[in-house]
Protein backbone atom coordinates (compact mmCIF):
# COMPACT_ATOMS: atom_id res chain seq x y z
CA UNK A 1 0.00 0.00 0.00
CA UNK A 2 1.40 4.26 -0.61
CA UNK A 3 1.41 5.01 3.23
CA UNK A 4 1.83 8.35 1.64
CA UNK A 5 -0.85 8.44 -1.09
CA UNK A 6 -3.55 6.93 1.49
CA UNK A 7 -2.64 9.81 4.01
CA UNK A 8 -2.96 12.36 1.11
CA UNK A 9 -6.31 10.90 0.17
CA UNK A 10 -7.81 11.22 3.95
CA UNK A 11 -6.40 14.84 4.41
CA UNK A 12 -8.18 15.54 0.78
CA UNK A 13 -11.50 13.79 2.05
CA UNK A 14 -11.37 16.05 5.28
CA UNK A 15 -10.86 19.23 3.21
CA UNK A 16 -13.48 18.21 0.62
CA UNK A 17 -15.95 18.13 3.70
CA UNK A 18 -14.52 21.33 5.27
CA UNK A 19 -14.55 23.66 1.66
CA UNK A 20 -18.31 22.20 1.25
CA UNK A 21 -19.55 23.08 4.71
CA UNK A 22 -18.15 26.95 4.98
CA UNK A 23 -17.93 29.62 2.63
CA UNK A 24 -14.31 28.91 0.27
CA UNK A 25 -12.62 32.54 1.27
CA UNK A 26 -9.80 33.94 -0.91
CA UNK A 27 -5.75 33.12 0.04
CA UNK A 28 -4.91 36.71 -1.55
CA UNK A 29 -3.51 40.02 0.23
CA UNK A 30 -5.74 42.73 0.44
CA UNK A 31 -3.62 44.54 -2.17
CA UNK A 32 -3.96 41.23 -4.25
CA UNK A 33 -7.15 40.82 -4.13
CA UNK A 34 -7.98 44.68 -5.10
CA UNK A 35 -6.26 43.84 -8.39
CA UNK A 36 -7.96 40.60 -8.49
CA UNK A 37 -11.22 42.75 -8.06
CA UNK A 38 -10.36 45.36 -10.62
CA UNK A 39 -9.78 42.85 -13.35
CA UNK A 40 -13.39 41.28 -12.43
CA UNK A 41 -14.92 44.62 -12.47
CA UNK A 42 -13.18 44.80 -15.98
CA UNK A 43 -14.90 41.78 -17.07
CA UNK A 44 -17.97 42.30 -16.06
CA UNK A 45 -18.61 45.90 -16.84
CA UNK A 46 -17.35 44.66 -20.88
CA UNK A 47 -19.53 42.06 -20.64
CA UNK A 48 -22.83 44.11 -19.83
CA UNK A 49 -23.27 42.00 -17.01
CA UNK A 50 -22.45 44.32 -14.22
CA UNK A 51 -25.86 43.74 -12.71
CA UNK A 52 -25.61 40.43 -12.13
CA UNK A 53 -21.94 40.92 -11.56
CA UNK A 54 -20.89 37.92 -13.94
CA UNK A 55 -19.13 37.53 -17.42
CA UNK A 56 -19.29 35.26 -20.05
CA UNK A 57 -16.39 33.46 -22.12
CA UNK A 58 -16.04 36.41 -24.51
CA UNK A 59 -15.62 39.16 -22.14
CA UNK A 60 -12.69 36.84 -21.00
CA UNK A 61 -11.45 35.88 -24.72
CA UNK A 62 -11.81 39.74 -25.86
CA UNK A 63 -9.53 41.17 -22.40
CA UNK A 64 -6.94 38.29 -22.89
CA UNK A 65 -6.97 38.86 -27.20
CA UNK A 66 -3.67 37.21 -28.67
CA UNK A 67 -1.85 36.91 -25.39
CA UNK A 68 -2.77 32.63 -24.73
CA UNK A 69 -4.40 30.56 -27.26
CA UNK A 70 -7.88 30.10 -27.17
CA UNK A 71 -8.33 26.27 -26.07
CA UNK A 72 -6.21 27.93 -23.19
CA UNK A 73 -8.83 30.51 -22.59
CA UNK A 74 -11.84 28.42 -22.82
CA UNK A 75 -9.72 25.94 -20.37
CA UNK A 76 -9.67 28.95 -18.05
CA UNK A 77 -12.95 29.85 -18.45
CA UNK A 78 -14.34 26.52 -17.99
CA UNK A 79 -12.70 25.93 -14.31
CA UNK A 80 -13.82 29.38 -13.23
CA UNK A 81 -17.52 28.33 -14.21
CA UNK A 82 -17.31 24.60 -12.80
CA UNK A 83 -16.33 25.92 -8.79
CA UNK A 84 -19.43 25.53 -6.82
CA UNK A 85 -20.74 28.72 -5.88
CA UNK A 86 -22.29 29.12 -2.28
CA UNK A 87 -25.15 31.07 -3.46
CA UNK A 88 -27.56 28.46 -4.84
CA UNK A 89 -29.46 31.39 -6.80
CA UNK A 90 -25.86 31.29 -9.11
CA UNK A 91 -25.89 27.40 -9.52
CA UNK A 92 -27.69 27.59 -13.07
CA UNK A 93 -26.18 30.61 -14.61
CA UNK A 94 -23.94 30.03 -17.65
CA UNK A 95 -21.40 32.87 -16.46
CA UNK A 96 -19.26 32.92 -13.96
CA UNK A 97 -19.42 35.07 -10.78
CA UNK A 98 -17.25 37.12 -8.88
CA UNK A 99 -17.05 33.92 -6.15
CA UNK A 100 -15.95 31.67 -8.67
CA UNK A 101 -12.99 33.87 -10.02
CA UNK A 102 -11.87 34.48 -6.93
CA UNK A 103 -11.75 31.06 -5.78
CA UNK A 104 -10.35 29.60 -9.04
CA UNK A 105 -7.24 31.78 -8.84
CA UNK A 106 -6.94 31.77 -5.35
CA UNK A 107 -6.64 27.74 -5.53
CA UNK A 108 -4.81 27.76 -8.59
CA UNK A 109 -2.24 30.14 -7.76
CA UNK A 110 -2.00 29.84 -3.31
CA UNK A 111 -3.71 26.74 -2.60
CA UNK A 112 -2.63 23.23 -1.42
CA UNK A 113 -1.98 20.45 -3.57
CA UNK A 114 -5.35 19.80 -3.20
CA UNK A 115 -6.85 22.31 -3.72
CA UNK A 116 -4.63 23.43 -7.02
CA UNK A 117 -5.29 19.70 -8.41
CA UNK A 118 -9.29 19.99 -8.09
CA UNK A 119 -8.61 23.44 -10.35
CA UNK A 120 -6.90 21.36 -12.54
CA UNK A 121 -9.07 18.32 -12.63
CA UNK A 122 -12.13 21.13 -13.78
CA UNK A 123 -9.61 22.85 -16.28
CA UNK A 124 -8.64 19.24 -17.56
CA UNK A 125 -12.25 17.93 -17.76
CA UNK A 126 -13.71 18.20 -21.54
CA UNK A 127 -17.01 16.46 -20.74
CA UNK A 128 -19.63 14.69 -18.41
CA UNK A 129 -18.02 11.20 -17.41
CA UNK A 130 -15.12 10.07 -16.34
CA UNK A 131 -11.53 12.16 -17.02
CA UNK A 132 -9.31 9.83 -19.32
CA UNK A 133 -5.72 9.70 -19.61
CA UNK A 134 -5.83 11.05 -23.29
CA UNK A 135 -7.84 14.19 -21.23
CA UNK A 136 -4.83 14.97 -18.77
CA UNK A 137 -2.19 14.34 -21.75
CA UNK A 138 -4.53 17.70 -24.10
CA UNK A 139 -4.25 19.72 -21.17
CA UNK A 140 -0.65 19.14 -21.54
CA UNK A 141 -0.20 20.07 -24.87
CA UNK A 142 -1.97 22.92 -24.36
CA UNK A 143 -0.67 23.82 -21.29
CA UNK A 144 2.96 23.23 -22.25
CA UNK A 145 1.85 25.16 -25.66
CA UNK A 146 0.63 28.46 -23.77
CA UNK A 147 4.01 28.67 -21.66
CA UNK A 148 5.33 29.13 -24.72
CA UNK A 149 2.95 31.23 -26.91
CA UNK A 150 2.55 33.79 -24.04
CA UNK A 151 6.22 34.27 -23.60
CA UNK A 152 6.66 34.99 -27.16
CA UNK A 153 3.97 37.08 -27.42
CA UNK A 154 5.11 39.78 -24.28
CA UNK A 155 8.72 39.25 -25.58
CA UNK A 156 10.01 37.50 -22.29
CA UNK A 157 12.25 34.71 -23.91
CA UNK A 158 15.27 36.39 -22.21
CA UNK A 159 17.29 35.88 -24.75
CA UNK A 160 16.31 32.52 -26.21
CA UNK A 161 14.40 31.21 -29.50
CA UNK A 162 11.54 29.35 -30.08
CA UNK A 163 11.36 27.91 -33.35
CA UNK A 164 8.50 25.12 -34.60
CA UNK A 165 10.61 22.00 -35.34
CA UNK A 166 10.17 20.15 -38.62
CA UNK A 167 11.89 17.11 -37.29
CA UNK A 168 10.09 14.21 -35.08
CA UNK A 169 12.06 14.84 -32.18
CA UNK A 170 9.77 18.29 -31.12
CA UNK A 171 11.02 19.74 -27.94
CA UNK A 172 7.13 20.35 -27.04
CA UNK A 173 6.11 16.40 -27.47
CA UNK A 174 9.47 15.78 -25.28
CA UNK A 175 8.08 18.56 -22.81
CA UNK A 176 4.87 16.80 -22.30
CA UNK A 177 5.97 13.45 -22.39
CA UNK A 178 8.42 14.56 -19.23
CA UNK A 179 5.41 15.86 -17.70
CA UNK A 180 3.21 13.00 -18.09
CA UNK A 181 5.95 10.63 -17.44
CA UNK A 182 5.98 11.35 -13.43
CA UNK A 183 1.96 10.44 -13.09
CA UNK A 184 1.58 7.19 -11.81
CA UNK A 185 -1.77 5.27 -11.32
CA UNK A 186 -2.48 3.58 -8.24
CA UNK A 187 -1.08 0.04 -8.84
CA UNK A 188 2.22 1.99 -9.47
CA UNK A 189 1.99 2.02 -13.48
CA UNK A 190 2.83 5.06 -15.27
CA UNK A 191 1.85 6.99 -18.39
CA UNK A 192 4.11 5.06 -20.80
CA UNK A 193 2.79 4.70 -24.67
CA UNK A 194 -1.02 4.67 -26.48
CA UNK A 195 -2.10 1.76 -24.26
CA UNK A 196 -2.26 3.79 -21.36
CA UNK A 197 -4.29 6.51 -22.87
CA UNK A 198 -7.83 5.28 -22.25
CA UNK A 199 -6.99 4.63 -17.86
CA UNK A 200 -9.21 6.55 -16.29
CA UNK A 201 -8.03 9.47 -13.67
CA UNK A 202 -9.58 10.39 -10.51
CA UNK A 203 -9.01 13.08 -8.61
CA UNK A 204 -6.46 11.61 -6.15
CA UNK A 205 -4.50 11.30 -9.21
CA UNK A 206 -4.38 14.45 -10.34
CA UNK A 207 -3.53 16.12 -6.96
CA UNK A 208 -0.63 13.27 -6.69
CA UNK A 209 0.31 14.77 -9.67
CA UNK A 210 0.53 18.33 -9.35
CA UNK A 211 2.29 17.21 -6.24
CA UNK A 212 5.14 15.43 -7.75
CA UNK A 213 5.55 17.78 -10.81
CA UNK A 214 5.78 21.17 -9.44
CA UNK A 215 6.38 22.79 -13.42
CA UNK A 216 2.45 22.11 -13.66
CA UNK A 217 1.58 24.85 -11.14
CA UNK A 218 4.37 27.02 -12.30
CA UNK A 219 3.19 26.62 -15.90
CA UNK A 220 -0.16 27.62 -14.89
CA UNK A 221 1.10 30.36 -12.80
CA UNK A 222 2.71 31.68 -15.85
CA UNK A 223 -0.59 31.66 -17.97
CA UNK A 224 -2.33 33.67 -15.19
CA UNK A 225 0.09 36.11 -14.70
CA UNK A 226 1.14 36.62 -18.22
CA UNK A 227 -2.10 35.55 -20.08
CA UNK A 228 -4.33 37.56 -17.75
CA UNK A 229 -1.88 40.54 -16.90
CA UNK A 230 -2.56 39.88 -13.31
CA UNK A 231 0.02 40.19 -10.35
CA UNK A 232 2.46 40.17 -12.63
CA UNK A 233 4.52 41.60 -10.64
CA UNK A 234 4.46 38.47 -7.82
CA UNK A 235 6.04 36.10 -10.35
CA UNK A 236 9.81 36.16 -10.76
CA UNK A 237 9.77 35.08 -14.44
CA UNK A 238 13.92 34.41 -14.20
CA UNK A 239 13.19 31.63 -11.87
CA UNK A 240 11.73 29.93 -14.50
CA UNK A 241 13.69 31.08 -17.39
CA UNK A 242 17.49 32.10 -17.22
CA UNK A 243 18.69 35.65 -19.41
CA UNK A 244 20.36 34.33 -22.42
CA UNK A 245 23.95 35.91 -21.90
CA UNK A 246 25.98 36.40 -25.70
CA UNK A 247 28.51 38.50 -26.71
CA UNK A 248 26.56 40.80 -28.59
CA UNK A 249 28.95 41.55 -31.91
CA UNK A 250 28.32 37.85 -31.69
CA UNK A 251 24.89 36.18 -32.19
CA UNK A 252 24.13 32.66 -32.78
CA UNK A 253 20.99 30.36 -32.81
CA UNK A 254 21.47 27.96 -29.86
CA UNK A 255 20.92 24.44 -29.52
CA UNK A 256 18.92 24.52 -27.09
CA UNK A 257 15.45 26.51 -27.25
CA UNK A 258 13.29 27.94 -24.55
CA UNK A 259 11.76 24.69 -23.45
CA UNK A 260 14.83 22.81 -23.17
CA UNK A 261 16.16 25.92 -21.18
CA UNK A 262 13.43 25.67 -18.93
CA UNK A 263 13.10 21.92 -18.11
CA UNK A 264 17.19 22.07 -17.61
CA UNK A 265 16.84 25.44 -15.42
CA UNK A 266 14.84 23.83 -12.92
CA UNK A 267 17.15 21.03 -12.47
CA UNK A 268 19.59 23.54 -11.13
CA UNK A 269 19.97 25.65 -8.03
CA UNK A 270 18.36 29.10 -7.66
CA UNK A 271 21.61 30.78 -8.05
CA UNK A 272 22.38 29.32 -11.11
CA UNK A 273 19.23 29.84 -13.08
CA UNK A 274 19.19 33.88 -13.40
CA UNK A 275 21.78 34.02 -16.26
CA UNK A 276 23.65 31.72 -18.96
CA UNK A 277 27.16 33.05 -20.09
CA UNK A 278 27.64 30.88 -23.88
CA UNK A 279 31.30 29.78 -22.99
CA UNK A 280 31.72 27.84 -26.02
CA UNK A 281 30.27 27.48 -29.26
CA UNK A 282 31.01 25.61 -32.46
CA UNK A 283 29.23 27.96 -33.96
CA UNK A 284 31.49 30.72 -33.07
CA UNK A 285 34.69 29.51 -31.97
CA UNK A 286 35.29 26.51 -34.53
CA UNK A 287 35.73 22.92 -34.20
CA UNK A 288 38.98 23.08 -31.60
CA UNK A 289 39.35 21.20 -28.56
CA UNK A 290 42.42 23.39 -27.35
CA UNK A 291 39.88 26.43 -27.89
CA UNK A 292 37.17 24.79 -26.18
CA UNK A 293 39.49 23.98 -22.93
CA UNK A 294 41.20 27.41 -22.91
CA UNK A 295 37.57 28.72 -22.72
CA UNK A 296 35.63 26.48 -20.16
CA UNK A 297 38.35 26.23 -17.47
CA UNK A 298 38.14 28.28 -14.36
CA UNK A 299 34.41 29.33 -15.61
CA UNK A 300 32.34 28.00 -11.99
CA UNK A 301 29.29 25.57 -13.20
CA UNK A 302 28.34 24.71 -16.46
CA UNK A 303 26.57 22.93 -18.90
CA UNK A 304 27.64 20.88 -21.83
CA UNK A 305 25.03 20.42 -24.86
CA UNK A 306 25.71 18.51 -27.70
CA UNK A 307 23.66 17.62 -31.11
CA UNK A 308 24.95 14.39 -32.87
CA UNK A 309 24.50 13.96 -36.51
CA UNK A 310 21.41 12.29 -35.97
CA UNK A 311 19.82 15.03 -34.17
CA UNK A 312 20.05 13.59 -30.94
CA UNK A 313 20.64 16.51 -28.06
CA UNK A 314 22.37 15.69 -24.39
CA UNK A 315 24.97 16.54 -22.50
CA UNK A 316 25.71 17.37 -18.65
CA UNK A 317 26.10 19.73 -15.90
CA UNK A 318 29.35 20.24 -14.39
CA UNK A 319 28.62 21.86 -10.65
CA UNK A 320 32.21 23.16 -10.62
CA UNK A 321 35.26 24.81 -12.58
CA UNK A 322 36.75 22.61 -15.31
CA UNK A 323 40.22 21.86 -14.58
CA UNK A 324 42.96 20.21 -17.55
CA UNK A 325 43.96 17.58 -15.63
CA UNK A 326 44.41 13.78 -15.63
CA UNK A 327 42.00 13.33 -12.72
CA UNK A 328 38.47 12.50 -11.96
CA UNK A 329 36.75 16.07 -10.63
CA UNK A 330 33.70 17.22 -9.93
CA UNK A 331 30.85 16.03 -7.01
CA UNK A 332 27.98 14.57 -6.71
CA UNK A 333 25.26 17.50 -7.74
CA UNK A 334 26.87 17.10 -11.47
CA UNK A 335 24.83 15.09 -13.83
CA UNK A 336 23.79 13.76 -17.00
CA UNK A 337 21.03 14.64 -19.09
CA UNK A 338 18.43 13.88 -22.95
CA UNK A 339 17.15 16.77 -24.52
CA UNK A 340 15.82 14.62 -27.70
CA UNK A 341 14.38 12.87 -28.48
CA UNK A 342 13.18 12.51 -25.20
CA UNK A 343 13.94 15.16 -21.54
CA UNK A 344 15.54 13.31 -19.20
CA UNK A 345 17.89 14.22 -15.77
CA UNK A 346 20.74 11.09 -14.53
CA UNK A 347 21.65 11.78 -11.52
CA UNK A 348 24.55 10.09 -9.88
CA UNK A 349 24.23 6.87 -8.07
CA UNK A 350 27.13 6.76 -5.98
CA UNK A 351 29.52 3.62 -7.16
CA UNK A 352 32.05 5.97 -7.87
CA UNK A 353 33.15 9.52 -8.52
CA UNK A 354 34.07 9.29 -11.85
CA UNK A 355 31.50 13.03 -12.49
CA UNK A 356 34.00 15.13 -15.01
CA UNK A 357 37.25 14.51 -16.79
CA UNK A 358 38.64 17.21 -18.83
CA UNK A 359 42.53 16.11 -19.92
CA UNK A 360 44.85 17.33 -23.01
CA UNK A 361 48.39 17.15 -24.58
CA UNK A 362 49.05 13.86 -22.99
CA UNK A 363 50.52 10.56 -24.27
CA UNK A 364 50.10 8.22 -21.29
CA UNK A 365 45.82 9.05 -20.48
CA UNK A 366 42.75 9.84 -22.52
CA UNK A 367 42.99 13.02 -23.54
CA UNK A 368 39.24 14.41 -24.19
CA UNK A 369 36.28 15.65 -21.55
CA UNK A 370 34.60 12.99 -20.47
CA UNK A 371 31.42 12.65 -17.65
CA UNK A 372 30.70 9.32 -16.11
CA UNK A 373 31.74 5.73 -16.26
CA UNK A 374 35.48 5.41 -16.83
CA UNK A 375 38.12 6.01 -19.21
CA UNK A 376 37.53 4.64 -22.91
CA UNK A 377 34.34 3.79 -21.47
CA UNK A 378 32.17 7.28 -20.47
CA UNK A 379 28.66 7.75 -20.20
CA UNK A 380 29.72 11.26 -22.33
CA UNK A 381 32.85 11.64 -23.51
CA UNK A 382 33.97 14.32 -26.37
CA UNK A 383 37.71 13.53 -28.01
CA UNK A 384 40.36 15.70 -28.47
CA UNK A 385 39.98 14.83 -32.07
CA UNK A 386 37.05 17.43 -32.14
CA UNK A 387 33.69 16.11 -33.44
CA UNK A 388 34.24 12.31 -32.78
CA UNK A 389 32.75 11.20 -29.08
CA UNK A 390 30.83 8.33 -27.24
CA UNK A 391 28.35 7.90 -24.93
CA UNK A 392 28.63 3.88 -23.28
CA UNK A 393 26.21 2.84 -21.56
CA UNK A 394 25.54 -1.05 -21.26
CA UNK A 395 23.46 -1.97 -19.13
CA UNK A 396 24.01 1.72 -17.64
CA UNK A 397 26.48 4.09 -17.22
CA UNK A 398 27.88 3.00 -13.57
CA UNK A 399 28.39 6.64 -12.40
CA UNK A 400 24.97 8.31 -13.01
CA UNK A 401 22.93 5.28 -14.48
CA UNK A 402 22.58 7.33 -17.61
CA UNK A 403 21.36 4.71 -20.77
CA UNK A 404 23.10 5.61 -24.38
CA UNK A 405 22.25 9.39 -25.05
CA UNK A 406 23.19 9.15 -28.65
CA UNK A 407 21.79 7.75 -31.51
CA UNK A 408 24.66 5.86 -31.96
CA UNK A 409 27.40 4.30 -29.66
CA UNK A 410 29.99 6.03 -31.32
CA UNK A 411 28.81 9.18 -32.47
CA UNK A 412 30.11 12.34 -34.59
CA UNK A 413 28.67 15.63 -33.77
CA UNK A 414 29.44 19.21 -35.36
CA UNK A 415 27.53 21.45 -32.46
CA UNK A 416 28.36 22.00 -28.99
CA UNK A 417 28.09 24.54 -26.65
CA UNK A 418 29.01 25.16 -22.63
CA UNK A 419 27.05 27.50 -20.82
CA UNK A 420 28.67 29.31 -17.37
CA UNK A 421 25.79 29.60 -15.18
CA UNK A 422 25.37 32.52 -12.75
CA UNK A 423 27.98 34.75 -11.70
CA UNK A 424 31.37 34.03 -11.97
CA UNK A 425 32.79 33.61 -8.35
CA UNK A 426 35.81 36.22 -6.99
CA UNK A 427 37.94 33.04 -7.16
CA UNK A 428 37.30 31.93 -10.79
CA UNK A 429 37.47 35.78 -11.72
CA UNK A 430 40.98 35.33 -10.32
CA UNK A 431 42.11 32.10 -11.92
CA UNK A 432 40.45 32.64 -15.18
CA UNK A 433 42.78 34.59 -17.75
CA UNK A 434 45.42 31.57 -16.97
CA UNK A 435 46.47 29.32 -20.48
CA UNK A 436 45.68 26.14 -20.61
CA UNK A 437 49.65 25.55 -20.34
CA UNK A 438 49.32 27.07 -16.98
CA UNK A 439 46.72 24.45 -15.44
CA UNK A 440 48.67 22.06 -17.48
CA UNK A 441 52.09 21.91 -16.45
CA UNK A 442 52.94 18.17 -18.53
CA UNK A 443 51.35 19.70 -21.36
CA UNK A 444 53.56 22.97 -21.19
CA UNK A 445 56.70 20.52 -20.97
CA UNK A 446 55.85 18.39 -23.32
CA UNK A 447 55.31 21.97 -26.00
CA UNK A 448 58.97 22.54 -24.61
CA UNK A 449 60.76 19.35 -25.57
CA UNK A 450 59.08 19.56 -28.68
CA UNK A 451 61.01 22.52 -29.62
CA UNK A 452 57.94 25.03 -30.07
CA UNK A 453 57.16 27.84 -28.31
CA UNK A 454 54.19 29.74 -26.78
CA UNK A 455 52.56 32.51 -28.48
CA UNK A 456 50.92 33.31 -26.18
CA UNK A 457 53.50 34.36 -23.92
CA UNK A 458 54.18 38.01 -23.14
CA UNK A 459 50.82 39.22 -24.78
CA UNK A 460 48.34 38.13 -21.84
CA UNK A 461 48.18 40.31 -18.61
CA UNK A 462 50.25 39.16 -15.81
CA UNK A 463 47.71 37.55 -13.14
CA UNK A 464 48.37 39.83 -9.81
CA UNK A 465 49.63 36.03 -8.07
CA UNK A 466 52.51 35.81 -11.01
CA UNK A 467 53.61 39.68 -10.07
Amino acid sequence: MDVKREFRKAGKMGNAKSLSGQKMSSRFLPEEQAEVDKLFDALSSSDGGMAMGTFSLEALKSHVKEALPPAMVTRLYNGMWRVKPTDRAHGSCSSVSREQFTVFLSHLLKGSCEEKGLMVMKMISVAEGPTKTRDVQKFTEDLVASVVHVLTHRHELRGWTWRKSTVPHDSMQAMVAQLLSEMKFQDGQKVLGPQCLDQVCDQALIEEWVFHVPCVGVFLSVVIHRGLCLLASSFDLSTLVPECHVDRGRPSESILDVLSVIYLSSHLAVEHRQCWRLLFSTQLHGQSFSQLCSLITSQGPSLIVLEDRDGYVFGGFASCSWEVKPQFQGDSKCFLFSIAPRMATYTPTGYNNHFMYLNYGQQTMPNGLGMGGQHHYFGLWVAADFGKGHSKAKPACTTYSSPQLSAQEDFQFEKMEVWGLGNLSEKDQGTNKKSILDSNPDARSLLEISGRTRHSEGLREVPKDED
